[in-house]
């Protein structure tokens, strides 16, 4: 077996510095860091600035738990949260549906810039769903319908079929939301906003909630 040796890549990760007390509110720092990096995007950066790895575990017969992680799309949030949408019957949802916590992780490449969320996970109201369900394009609106998320399918012309089908179905009407699909909100107990700094000496900043505020923690990289 060959052995693939990464060992002298370097990347110098010279950028700016994660200051102490730059914010006693995560949220605001957040905000401050999401709008940087979808500038970078609207300039020329490689990177999806409302992408996010969403970290589950589901139980396993054995009784150990397996983690999973995939990329989706943040497509709102406030103090109460993050949100992101899904199939209520997809693989992640039935991973929340039975531990419901969770991790995000943020990774803007070119910024040097990561921010990880641990929280607990819950589903959005019907409203909520509803409302984003029909701002949607209506290609996208018709696949929900269409695609039976994370169940095997015979092929791709059987999934493009099914989409043919369901083109007819909703022909000449709005597309509603289906009764399977939602939202999916993050609170957040935990988050870490991490710098890439010349010489690994990286910043860390960690928010924890606590019940009056945030505690704020400088953590070593």
């Amino acid at each position: 077996m060959t052995t693939h040796d990464l060992t002298t890549r370097r990347v110098s990760y010279d950028s700016t510095t994660l200051d102490d007390g730059t914010s006693s509110d995560p949220f605001e720092l957040f905000d401050t860091w999401l709008g940087e990096a979808v500038t970078a995007q609207d300039r020329g950066a490689s990177f999806e600035a409302a992408a996010m790895t969403l970290a589950t575990a589901r139980p396993m017969p054995d009784g150990t738990w397996q983690p999973q992680t995939r990329v989706v799309l943040l497509k709102k949030w406030d103090e109460d949260g993050f949100v992101l949408f899904t199939n209520y019957d997809s693989d992640k949802a039935h991973a929340v549906d039975a531990n419901p916590r969770a991790c995000l992780h943020f990774h803007w490449t070119e910024m040097f810039r990561q921010v990880r969320i641990d929280g607990t996970v819950s589903r959005t109201s019907r409203e909520v769903s509803e409302e984003y369900f029909a701002s949607r394009p209506r290609g996208s609106q018709i696949a929900a319908w269409a695609s039976r998320q994370s169940e095997s399918v015979g092929s791709r012309t059987e999934l493009e079929t099914e989409y043919q089908r369901m083109e007819q179905r909703f022909a000449g009407s709005d597309v509603p939301c289906p009764p399977d699909w939602g939202g999916l909100l993050v609170r957040p107990e935990r988050m870490e906003f991490w710098q890439g700094r010349a010489s690994r000496l990286h910043d860390r900043i960690v928010f924890t909630r606590t019940e009056a505020a945030w505690d704020i923690t400088r953590l070593c990289p």
